[in-house]
């Protein structure tokens, strides 16, 4: 099992940062690609990016391109997901989530553990 937990959500208003976090535990972090996803009210969870288990692969949905960038640290078993030039459509609670790297594709297939999520609302 590996747990997952987020933080770094809150209020913040148009235009501005936010620096999310999620910290791993209860398997060999570097064993995991990982992903936030996003889940607005009255919509579907989506995708907004993704790192392999290096660090060496990103991807980002297109509408956080050049605003939002995931990192991660294998010593400190932790991701994160640097978020700028917010928007109030970025509204959403976000979640982190992990996959085995030996489980397929880095562009596809499930994740196999989630977080319980981080709010974030972007309002003047």
């Amino acid at each position: 099992q590996v747990q997952l937990v987020e933080s770094g959500g809150g209020l913040v208003q148009p235009g501005g940062s936010l620096r999310l976090s999620c910290a791993a535990s209860g398997r060999t972090f570097s064993n995991y690609h990982m992903g936030w996803f996003r889940q607005a009210p009255g919509k579907e969870r989506e995708f907004v990016a993704r790192i392999s288990w290096n660090g060496g692969l990103t991807a980002y949905t297109d509408s956080v391109k050049g605003r939002f960038t995931i990192s991660r640290d294998n010593a400190k078993n932790t991701v994160f997901l640097q978020m700028n030039s917010l928007k109030p459509e970025d509204t959403a609670v976000y979640y982190c989530a992990a996959k085995s790297r030996n489980s397929g594709s880095f562009n596809s297939g499930a994740y196999d553990y989630w977080g319980q999520g981080t709010q974030v609302t972007v309002s003047s």
